[in-house]
């Protein structure tokens, strides 16, 4: 199905601002041939003529497939945690829940493997997407000093080793499972070992 552009096709001009759009034409056009074609097999021309646009305008836009497809995938970096402040139990439990529907999606399936081969061997395409979640460890970090001044959190928990352990066990669970849904029950079990450790 092919993206939406309507008819706007950019064309170059001092100073004229981006046409959203395009943008979004772009993105959608991504996401579906991910599914459809796989990471290996897409390439800017085929996104470009799926979007009804130019492999100039994805260019202007994006560095190249790598950077395009990590925006496709991951179209808004968290920033938030959905529970209220004060419960660190629920903030573990939303964090691996998130993590469970953001790489369970079929675009981020399709996407990974050949994203994280590209960003290995591009430290600057690395440094970009690792700095879309900054707000995230901000907001965990600020929840883990809250608990930790109530008592409930260890003073020396890293936040981001507790992103770390959440996303790799989500990644693992996946990797052994490739066509496995991770339901409910997985999530708190996970959320449980992550709370109260392995220690009797």
């Amino acid at each position: 199905m092919k993206a939406d552009a309507g008819d706007v096709v950019e064309t170059p001009s001092v100073g004229r601002p981006r046409d959203p759009r395009i943008d979004a034409a772009i993105l959608a056009a991504t996401a579906d041939l991910l599914v459809e074609i796989g990471y290996a097999n897409l390439t800017m021309a085929a996104v470009a003529e799926r979007a009804g646009t130019t492999k100039t305008a994805l260019y202007r836009r994006w560095s190249g497939k790598a950077e395009l497809i990590h925006e496709a995938a991951f179209p808004a970096a968290p920033t938030a945690l959905s529970t209220p402040e004060g419960d660190i139990g629920g903030d573990v439990v939303a964090m691996v829940a998130a993590a469970r529907d953001v790489f369970t999606s079929p675009v981020v399936r399709a996407a990974l493997p050949g994203l994280v081969a590209d960003m290995a061997d591009d430290a600057d395409l690395h440094a970009r997407v690792v700095s879309r979640f900054v707000g995230l460890f901000g907001v965990v970090r600020e929840r883990l000093d809250h608990a930790v001044a109530r008592g409930e959190v260890h003073a020396d928990v890293d936040p981001e080793r507790l992103i770390e352990i959440v996303g790799g066990a989500t990644l693992l669970r996946l990797l052994l499972d490739p066509g496995g849904m991770l339901d409910d029950a997985w999530v708190q079990q996970t959320a449980a070992i992550v709370i109260h450790g392995v220690k009797a």
